[in-house]
This record gives C-alpha cells, structure tokens and sequence, in this order.
C-alpha cells in the first residue's frame, strides 16, 4: 500500500509541476521544447549524451563515495525500506520502480535542469547555471549526508542537457541511474 501511495503522490506531484510550468514558463521557452533538440552539431545527440554521461556519473559518484568514505566512515549503502518494498511484493516492487525510474527523473529534470536551469542560464554563463540549479537539486532531497553525490549528479544531468540541448539525455541518466541503485539495493 505504501508503493502505491508512492506512485499516486508522485504522479499527482509531477502532473501539477508540469501544469504549473506549462502555465508560467515564458513562451521562448514552452514546455514541448524542453524534449526537442536545440540546433546543435548532429554530433551532439542525446543518446551519446546520455551514454557519456551515464559512464561519468557512475565515475564520480563512485569516486565520491570512497573519498567520503575514507573522511567520514563507511555507511551503509542499503536503504532497507526501499529493500523491504522490492521484496514485499510485485505490485510494490513495480511502483517503486515506475516512480524511480520514471516518474521522478521527469518530475525532477522537468523543474532542475528544464525550468530552473534553462532560467538561470537565461542570465549567467551555463556553467554557473549549473552549479547552482545543482546545489539547488541537492538541498531539495533535504539528505545532508548525501549531498555531494547529489550535487555530483546534477552537475553531469546538467551538464548533460546543455551539451544536448536536449532533456531527454538527462532523464535517461538520471532513470538509468536510479534503476542501477535500486538494482544494489535489491541484490545486497
């Protein structure tokens, strides 16, 4: 029951955002263009963009996680609640993922990288656009001890979709990301 609570809340959660964008957003910047490809090079598509960033965000975040660990102590990698949804059944197992792997990377790269970045770049050089639209995405998950990785990940999903010009490649980072977590935390 609590995975599909889940899944309800995030798609009432992610229906809003988008109505609320579509209703607000300056019309340069509408919504549909969010997934369509900026001109740029052909060389920059996003399914390389995502391959690329998928492969370097693993990297870092990899790379984060042993440095953290070596200043801070290991900590336990598995979340057990999210362990004991997968496990309890196939409808729950099902929710957890649609809402991972789906549901909150459109949600989140819809309002970080689509609105909130795409803002921010409006007015300052991309790469202070997206540090700061990831410092933004980091606080928003309200885990201080999981900051740095998530300002790592909004760093590569940012940087993803500026290269691209397309949020497409940050959503397929950022579901490919989260289904290779929810994969760990399945297995260990």
């Amino acid at each position: 029951m609590q995975a599909l609570s889940l899944l309800l809340f995030q798609v009432l959660e992610l229906s809003a955002a988008l109505f609320l964008l579509s209703r607000t957003i300056k019309p340069e910047y509408d919504l549909v263009n969010f997934f369509k490809t900026i001109k740029s090079p052909a060389e920059r598509n996003w399914l390389l963009a995502s391959a690329l960033g998928f492969a370097v965000l693993t990297s870092l975040v990899f790379l984060a996680s042993l440095v953290a660990d070596r200043l801070f102590g290991a900590k336990a990698a598995n979340n057990p609640l999210v362990r004991e949804i997968l496990l309890s059944s196939d409808i729950s197992a099902t929710a957890i993922v649609l809402v991972n792997c789906i549901i909150a990377p459109l949600l989140e790269e819809a309002v970080y990288r689509g609105f909130l970045l795409t803002s921010l770049a409006s007015t300052m050089s991309w790469r202070n656009a997206v540090v700061i639209s990831s410092a933004i995405f980091s606080v928003a998950h309200f885990s201080i001890d999981n900051f740095l990785q998530l300002f790592i990940i909004g760093c590569v999903l940012g940087s993803s979709y500026c290269w691209s010009g397309n949020l497409i490649s940050s959503i397929a980072i950022h579901s490919l990301y989260n289904a290779s977590i929810l994969m760990i935390i399945f297995l260990s």
